[in-house]
C-alpha cells in the first residue's frame, strides 16, 4: 500500500484551520473505525495523519486538496453511493463533534434560542454556519432567502477543488448541513439538495435548503 504524504490531488493554496481539520479526522474514525481511517488516508496520500494529527489551533494550515483527496479516496475505495453516504454521515459527525461550538453557533443550545419559532431558529442558523467557514477559513460561504427555502452557496469549496464529475460531489458539506439543521431546530430533518457543483463546470456549489421539514 503507499506510503505517499502528499495529496493525491494539487494543492490549492487555499486552508482550513488545523482544529477544523482535526474534528474531520476524529469523525471519519468515528464513522469508518480505525482501520478505515487508515486506509483511506493511505488513498489519499495523506498518511502523514495517520501518527500525527493537526494540532488543535485555528491557524489555517490544511490546504482545501486534502479535504478533496479524502473526498476522491472515499469513492476510489467504497464506490460513488458508498462513498457519498459516508461522506454525509462523516460532516454530519463534525458538525456534532465540534463545529457546533464555534462562533455564532455556539449559543444554539441555549435557552433563549429553543423557544425561538423554528422560522427564526432557521433564519439565524443557517446563516450562522455560513459564517463559521467565511470566518474561520478561506471558505467562502454565502446564504440567501427565498419563499420556500433556502440557498446556501459555496464559492470556494474544497470538497470539489480541482476535480470533474458528471453529478454533484460535496457530499460532506451536504452532511454538515443536515447535522446542523436537525441541531438548531430541535431535532428535526430537512430535504438538503445539491443543485449545483464546480466540479461539473458551474461557478459555484449550491445548496436549496427547503424550509419545511420532512415528516
Amino acid at each position: 500500500m503507499s506510503t505517499a504524504t502528499q495529496p493525491i490531488v494539487a494543492p490549492s493554496g487555499l486552508y482550513y484551520p488545523n482544529k477544523m481539520i482535526r474534528i474531520f479526522l476524529e469523525a471519519l474514525e468515528d464513522v469508518m473505525g480505525t482501520n478505515g481511517l487508515n486506509a483511506l488516508l493511505h488513498r489519499a496520500g495523506l498518511s502523514q495523519y495517520i501518527s500525527q494529527r493537526p494540532p488543535e489551533n485555528l491557524q489555517r494550515e490544511v490546504d482545501f486538496a486534502h479535504i478533496s483527496s479524502l473526498s476522491v479516496a472515499l469513492e476510489d475505495l467504497y464506490g460513488v453511493r458508498g462513498g457519498r453516504g459516508l461522506a454525509q454521515r462523516a460532516g454530519r459527525a463534525v458538525f456534532a463533534q465540534g463545529l457546533k461550538n464555534f462562533g455564532a453557533l455556539a449559543g444554539a443550545g441555549d435557552l433563549a434560542f429553543r423557544v425561538l419559532p423554528l422560522a427564526a431558529k432557521l433564519k439565524m442558523g443557517i446563516p450562522a454556519v455560513a459564517s463559521i467557514f467565511t470566518n474561520f477559513s478561506d471558505q467562502l460561504s454565502v446564504v440567501e432567502e427565498y419563499d420556500d427555502h433556502y440557498l446556501y452557496v459555496i464559492k470556494k469549496c474544497s470538497m470539489c477543488w480541482n476535480r470533474t464529475s458528471d453529478k454533484p460531489c460535496c457530499h460532506i458539506a451536504t452532511g454538515i448541513l443536515q447535522e446542523a439543521l436537525r441541531w438548531v431546530s430541535g431535532g428535526r430533518e430537512f430535504r438538503i439538495v445539491e443543485t449545483k457543483c464546480h466540479a461539473m463546470g458551474a461557478e459555484f456549489c449550491e445548496y436549496v435548503i427547503y424550509k419545511e421539514p420532512i415528516g
